[in-house]
């Protein structure tokens, strides 16, 4: 199989100095691929960017969660204090605790965060950790169905099935894998392709139906789907109507209103370049020119990385020259 193509170039004194190469997949509003680079067609492991299928299907099976909970369900929230005070609620109503939680124990995603945890003499914790919205509407949709809370994890529980179903259907493919994630539940492999299929699916859903009501309460309330000063926020404030999941080892996938949708997948999972490569895409699908209320300059600041040398700053990490062919 060929490499997949250079999509991120770092840039440090006016000299290339590393190169990240990845997968990029973008669909019309048809459905159809109308840009792509590298091979959309192979599985990979979409990590935490399958939050919002699984927030569906725990919807289908019977979880009664809407608005910034439900956005908390389906994210990888940074840790901050409303996100554990959120996860607390989803467990509560469940008559459930953080004791319950299967997730593993983990500082917050957000540094400002951290210090103040550090500072407080607090520590590594499960409610902290960024998973944990999604494991506390895992345990209170079992709790709503009558199904064990123990082994919700297990890959052959009810949940993770209906999950796995769920995943098959919005992205249009079998799953090729099953792994663990880091927080320990199941995780499905599709396409990057397929993974685009199922953030469109969640945008062109009709009103009130789980695929829906999960796209409505992330693009409501983007700070719980990640945090105050994440990345992903700054997307979705800076495109209206835009709903987008990063997922670790490099993932992102988005979708806009109308049907448009991409995911991309860098190679080596670099964080970093995720987001260069998304801006260029959704510029590549039309965002400039098809989204009313589009904050241009957001946007743009979103397309580099700063590279700092010293006390400045030295050169950026962006798409590469000509990539998707703009």
């Amino acid at each position: 199989m060929e490499s997949n193509p250079v999509l991120v170039e770092v840039e440090r004194s006016g000299f290339v100095e590393s190169r990240h190469r990845g997968v990029a997949v973008g669909l019309g509003s048809d459905g159809t691929v109308v840009v792509r680079a590298g091979s959309p067609e192979v599985p990979i492991f979409p990590r935490s960017a399958n939050k919002p299928v699984q927030a569906v299907a725990m919807l289908r099976a019977g979880l009664d969660l809407d608005g910034e909970l439900l956005a908390l369900a389906a994210g990888s929230h940074s840790g901050e204090d409303f996100h554990v005070e959120g996860t607390e609620k989803i467990l509560a109503g469940a008559g459930l605790g953080a004791a319950d939680l299967r997730c593993p124990e983990s500082w917050p995603l957000d540094p400002e965060t951290q210090q103040d945890v550090a500072r407080s003499g607090g520590g590594a914790s499960r409610l902290r950790m960024n998973c944990s919205g999604k494991h506390a509407a895992m345990l209170a949709t079992c709790v709503a169905v009558g199904w064990p809370t123990e082994s919700y994890l297990e890959a052959e529980h009810p949940l993770q099935v209906v999950i796995r179903e769920t995943v098959e259907e919005l992205a249009g493919e079998p799953v090729a894998a099953v792994g663990v994630d880091g927080c320990g539940a199941p995780l499905f492999a599709v396409s990057t392709a397929g993974v685009a299929r199922a953030f469109r699916a969640l945008v062109l859903a009709a009103p009130e139906t789980p695929e829906w009501r999960v796209a409505e309460a992330m693009r409501t309330h983007p700070q719980w789907t990640s945090g105050t000063r994440r990345e992903e926020r700054r997307l979705m404030d800076a495109v209206p109507g835009l709903v987008v999941k990063c997922g670790a080892e490099g993932v992102d996938a988005f979708a806009l209103p109308g049907g448009r949708a991409g995911a991309v997948k860098i190679d080596d999972g670099a964080m970093r370049a995720r987001t260069p490569v998304t801006v260029a895409l959704l510029r590549a699908l039309g965002v400039d020119e098809g989204v009313a209320g589009l904050d241009a300059g957001a946007l743009g600041e979103l397309s580099v990385v700063e590279v700092r040398g010293g006390h400045g700053v030295v050169g950026a990490i962006r798409p590469a020259p000509d990539v998707f062919g703009r």
